[in-house]
């Protein structure tokens, strides 16, 4: 195994508190996560903030607040409002799509007290607060969202994620921080603009194409590989003997680290006691360098006790 695989918090502790809140990142510093994840999007002032989508209906009360502010697609979307006009919603739960109840029922419910959206600048700010008075080094973990289709609104979102993350000191490969992104070429450009650790996520239909020849040219300008768990896996952890895949190898072979997302404990649903098999597999059998978990206190506990055993 890693001699130290690491626990990136997905959104936050978001099993637990509304993704990308502060609330849900103060919750998995304290719980002991060693990367906080951000998502990273534009406003139409320019400003970068810490969403998932880059529209806003499903996390928020955007409809409400602004009826006549909807595309032809029906979306909010997030560079179609100045940051200001942001800072007036409030955000909720993750909505399933074009509905009104929960993508996970059992989770955070109805608040009257708002959470409100964050600049990334703020949420940065918050981490290196904490890491002073706590003398620990958490690190930030960003994604460059639709690089592509924010250059399609005058937006370069990877230089303005790198001119801000120099600004706070992320400048060398080992600063404690990661880029990721879905977009190949635009994880090449930026191979070209900094010495940052980049990471390369790949959705389930991408995994199935990636050999050997595409994981070496993945090598040549990326550090780290994250793909679905599930990818990596045969069987299931409901009781069935878990096996590695061939791609679990195939990635190892070609040299990259291995941050599979993402963990959750609510899915699929099952046991307290199956999900911490799950983790233990991935960190005992696939040695992976680290994951990507909605319940960081989770994989924490159960990462001490595998090496404990080792």
């Amino acid at each position: 195994m890693s001699p130290s695989p690491i626990v990136i918090a997905h959104r936050g502790a978001s099993g637990y508190l509304p993704e990308h809140t502060l609330a849900a990142k103060v919750l998995a510093y304290g719980q002991g996560a060693d990367f906080l994840e951000q998502d990273v999007v534009a406003t139409r002032d320019g400003e970068l903030v810490v969403l998932h989508d880059i529209f806003l209906d499903e996390i928020s009360d955007v409809r409400k607040r602004y009826p006549d502010r909807a595309r032809q697609d029906g979306h909010h979307y997030v560079i179609d409002f100045d940051l200001a006009e942001l800072r007036q919603l409030s955000l909720c739960e993750r909505r399933r799509p074009g509905a009104s109840e929960p993508f996970f029922p059992g989770r955070f419910g109805h608040w009257d007290r708002p959470f409100r959206v964050v600049t990334l600048a703020e949420e940065i700010e918050l981490i290196q607060n904490l890491n002073r008075t706590t003398g620990r080094n958490v690190g930030i973990y960003a994604e460059v969202k639709e690089p592509a289709w924010h250059r399609k609104h005058d937006v370069d979102l990877s230089a303005r994620l790198l001119e801000l993350l120099q600004r706070f000191d992320y400048r060398a490969a080992t600063s404690a921080a990661y880029v990721q992104c879905f977009d190949a070429g635009e994880l090449r450009r930026l191979r070209n603009m900094c010495t940052l650790k980049l990471v390369q996520l790949v959705d389930a239909n991408t995994m199935d194409s990636l050999d050997g020849p595409a994981l070496d040219a993945i090598r040549e300008y990326a550090d780290a590989l994250a793909p679905p768990y599930r990818k990596l896996m045969v069987g299931t952890s409901q009781g069935a003997e878990l096996r590695p895949s061939p791609a679990a190898e195939a990635i190892r072979q070609a040299g990259l680290l291995l941050h599979p997302y993402t963990f959750r404990r609510d899915q699929p649903r099952s046991t307290g006691q199956e999900f911490e098999r799950l983790l233990a597999f991935f960190y005992r059998v696939l040695r992976v360098d680290g994951v990507f978990c909605d319940h960081p206190d989770v994989a924490l506990r159960v990462r001490a006790r595998v090496v404990s055993q080792a």
